[in-house]
């Protein structure tokens, strides 16, 4: 069976097509390249998705936004290649070692079920306009919940904490065998603790203790400067062609 169907629709996935509602399937404008016309068709799970049912979207190159699911079919530009890591090859550095030393010493980290309120609503607006992530206007609870925190399959929420002050958040999905990074938004003053990479390990580090096999960092884009520092977690497979390939390190 070919990896991708005559219709562009992943083949891995084809099992549960029947269970995914098309919400919207039209060109627009892409996110992540200038002047590029994306294609991501969005899909509403009409019945309850499993452990294995998330694992086998994720599989496929699915990402989540709020309750909806998608996945990218802009041909002839083939950018975006989602990206995975199997935890028990993970290899960590001595640069990802000092940011979990940092980390233990002065932070409170906490898993638990995704919340909305007036601080991480701040906290995700503070993130966008102090990294530069567009010029959309600010969000407010009720966008934050419709992004983040409604969803269509298990999801959980890591909190950073310094002090009493919230300084990270960051949203995984989670599968029978695998998890997936959905979105992290932190406090530009605490740039000390990198807390991006730190939220990428700590969802290792849940993974390998909770026997979960992959970790999905989302799209590499290799122009994209807000993604394509993913490259920095190795050994990883990305999603080209509707096969997985391991990359090689540069």
């Amino acid at each position: 069976m070919s990896a991708i169907n005559n219709d562009g629709f992943p083949a891995h996935a084809e099992p549960l097509r029947e269970h995914l509602l098309p919400i919207q399937d039209t060109p627009s404008a892409c996110p992540y390249i200038d002047g590029v016309t994306a294609r991501m068709p969005l899909f509403y799970p009409v019945t309850p998705l499993s452990g294995e049912d998330v694992d086998r979207l994720l599989a496929a190159g699915f990402r989540r936004s709020g309750n909806l699911v998608y996945f990218t079919k802009c041909a002839p530009c083939h950018a975006c290649e989602p990206t995975r890591l199997d935890v028990a090859h993970f290899q960590l550095s001595s640069s990802f070692r000092r940011v979990l030393k940092r980390a233990a010493k002065d932070l409170t980290l906490s898993w638990r079920m995704p919340s909305v309120d007036d601080d991480r609503v701040r906290l995700y607006n503070t993130h966008r306009e102090g990294r530069n992530l567009g010029s959309s206007p600010p969000i407010d609870a009720q966008d934050y919940h419709a992004f983040l925190t409604e969803t269509c399959w298990p999801t959980l929420e890591l909190e950073m904490k310094l002090g009493e002050q919230l300084v990270g958040i960051s949203i995984m999905d989670v599968g029978q065998e695998s998890v997936s990074a959905v979105y992290t938004h932190f406090d530009p003053q605490a740039s000390r603790y990198s807390l991006g990479t730190l939220a990428v390990l700590l969802q290792i580090q849940w993974a390998q203790q909770q026997s979960r096999r992959w970790v999905y960092l989302g799209l590499y884009v290799e122009s994209n400067s807000h993604l394509n520092y993913k490259a920095r977690y190795q050994p990883q497979e990305r999603l080209i062609s509707g096969k997985w390939q391991a990359i090689e390190p540069t």
